[in-house]
């Protein structure tokens, strides 16, 4: 019997193994065999599992005892990302794609967005593949499943997608999305009743034939409109290729970098370039993840540009009136070796508890640390955290800061991927450990470290509001994977949900500080984070075993500060900025 019991812990999933186990018990030794082969003969588990209630309603399936608990097709995330052609041949198709949580019709659950590429004429050199690749939104039935809504909402494309930002432009409580793309890029405005329009032409705002990879929302001049940033990559020459090619194709030195571009909401739907006026002065960077976020407190939110190869730019936004690069001066420019790397993505955050904005930023060998020192001043801190030596062997893509098990302190996740191959590589989470320093703990986490997927975006957030926070992984050319937090509430949470009045709506830019007991927690509220992806908009604690908030203390865009006393936790609190 015992060799039965082990065949079954191989071939079947936790939920079916229980069953089972059970049914043969209750057989004679002698058919315990046979039972067995009758349940396995012809079946794939994985797919055959039926999560449904009696009303034939689909349902989220039940917690195993993994902390993350890998779920994405059996909740209706059936998203496959496509390169398009049937064969990896050139750097533009290595690049896509990401995703965002989003609330798009405003019922208090996450939805998700999820960008793809697709064949396009003179572009593909391979032939097409037989489904017809797109990008899809799947609303959330609050039941813990999802549903594909694309065609119905009109937001399938056809575009080539590399990623998405989202923010609400015209400040009418509805998010509206933009997609970053091979060629012109698209806005779509909500529409308030589950539909989108695209107004890219109205709003001038799409860009031209640029290959845009990352971008990200922001009110740079505190007016309460979201302006954007658009990173733009390089000027990619399909006919183009090396008489030896090294490694499978050109990288991205062998083409002319292209200029990223500032907009400015200019509050009628439509947007002004004023890249020129502001100082923004992009001479060779090829600019992958952008990410926006005060890290000197001045009330001004500044633009961080990863670029791939090329030295990265640290936008220091001067009171509104224009930017100067701050990134090598700052020592956020290149790595702490002295080199530009092939940076991926950014992001911010309090990772020490000293209430200055850190920053992260993922490459193809160490990543890099950016502790803030103040004073506009930072310190690589990856080879002293233990980041570096872990890795090393890998290709970090889309990398957040998220507090994964509610004990107060920022951890990081990191998506992985090989460069230029459709190769797999193990996902990563690191646990802050106080101290300034950080464990992989992956494989402790979930028999999902263990996979290798070609990782490119990635996108966290509470999914079915339990109060911890989940992921969503975007894997180049395949199957996308979303990873639940099955016990990350253990511990104490809150979410906030900011309504910003003279500040734009979403209150992104707001800084915000939560002192519990001894403990003081600082985050800002943030458009895009990590690569080519969103986070959830709600702004995410963990308070670990504090039952009680002392204070919240919000500084909203607008410059108005409010705060809120003795706030109970466990809870989605929404909080309207003052008149």
């Amino acid at each position: 019997m015992e060799v039965y019991i082990h065949f079954l812990k191989i071939i079947c999933q936790d939920s079916f193994r229980v069953i089972i186990q059970n049914m043969i018990k209750r057989v004679s030794q002698g058919s315990a065999f046979l039972v067995i082969i009758l349940l396995i003969t012809g079946c794939d588990f994985s797919d055959k599992i039926d999560h449904s209630d009696a009303s034939g309603v689909s349902i989220s399936p039940a917690a195993n005892d993994e902390y993350f608990q890998e779920i994405g097709q059996d909740i209706g995330l059936n998203f496959v990302h496509s390169i398009g052609a049937s064969e990896m041949e050139n750097i533009i198709e290595s690049v896509g794609g990401g995703a965002a949580f989003i609330d798009y019709d405003q019922d208090g659950y996450m939805d998700v967005y999820i960008c793809s590429g697709s064949w396009l004429e003179g572009f593909s050199k391979t032939k097409p593949k037989a489904t017809n690749p797109h990008n899809h939104l799947y609303k959330n039935l609050q039941n813990g499943t999802f549903k594909e809504v694309s065609k119905e909402a009109g937001v399938d494309g056809p575009w080539y997608s590399m990623g998405i930002t989202v923010g609400d432009i015209n400040n009418d409580g509805y998010p509206d999305i933009y997609l970053s793309n091979y060629g012109k890029n698209t806005l779509y405005l909500n529409n308030g009743d589950g539909t989108f329009k695209d107004i890219t032409d109205k709003a001038g705002i799409g860009g031209g034939e640029q290959c845009s990879v990352g971008a990200v929302w922001l009110d740079y001049d505190n007016d309460g409109l979201l302006d954007l940033y658009v990173g733009n990559y390089l000027n990619y020459d399909p006919d183009y290729s090396y008489y030896y090619a090294p490694d499978g194709f050109p990288g991205p030195l062998a083409y002319d970098s292209q200029k990223d571009i500032l907009f400015k909401n200019k509050g009628d739907g439509t947007f002004e370039d004023v890249t020129a006026p502001m100082g923004i002065v992009d001479i060779d960077g090829r600019a992958m993840g952008v990410g926006a976020a005060d890290y000197d407190d001045d009330g001004f939110v500044d633009i961080y540009v990863a670029n791939d190869h090329t030295v990265n730019y640290l936008w220091h936004n001067d009171q509104g009136k224009g930017f100067s690069d701050q990134g090598t001066l700052s020592g956020t420019g290149f790595s702490q070796a002295g080199e530009a790397t092939v940076s991926m993505s950014v992001d911010f955050a309090d990772y020490n508890h000293d209430e200055l904005l850190d920053i992260f930023i993922s490459d193809d060998n160490y990543c890099s640390l950016y502790e803030n020192l103040g004073n506009g001043i930072f310190k690589d801190n990856s080879y002293a955290s233990g980041i570096s030596m872990a890795s090393g062997q890998f290709v970090g893509w889309s990398s957040s800061f998220l507090d994964y098990d509610n004990d107060g302190d920022a951890d990081i996740f990191k998506a992985n991927g090989e460069l230029k191959h459709l190769y797999g590589q193990e996902d990563q989470l690191f646990d802050n450990v106080g101290a300034g320093k950080f464990n992989d703990i992956s494989l402790d986490l979930s028999a999902y470290f263990r996979e290798e997927n070609v990782g490119r975006g990635a996108c966290m957030g509470d999914y079915d509001n339990d109060g911890d926070l989940d992921i969503y992984i975007v894997n180049l050319d395949g199957q996308g994977k979303f990873l639940r937090n099955n016990k990350g509430n253990q511990a104490n949470w809150i979410l906030l949900n900011l309504i910003g009045t003279s500040s734009n709506r979403d209150g992104i830019g707001c800084r915000i500080k939560i002192s519990t007991g001894n403990q003081v927690q600082t985050a800002q509220k943030k458009s895009t984070t990590g690569y080519l992806s969103q986070n959830d908009a709600r702004v995410h604690f963990g308070l670990a075993a504090a039952d009680i908030i002392d204070e919240i203390e919000i500084k909203w865009p607008s410059g108005k500060r409010q705060v809120l006393e003795h706030i109970e936790v466990n809870k989605i609190l929404t909080i309207k900025e003052p008149l």
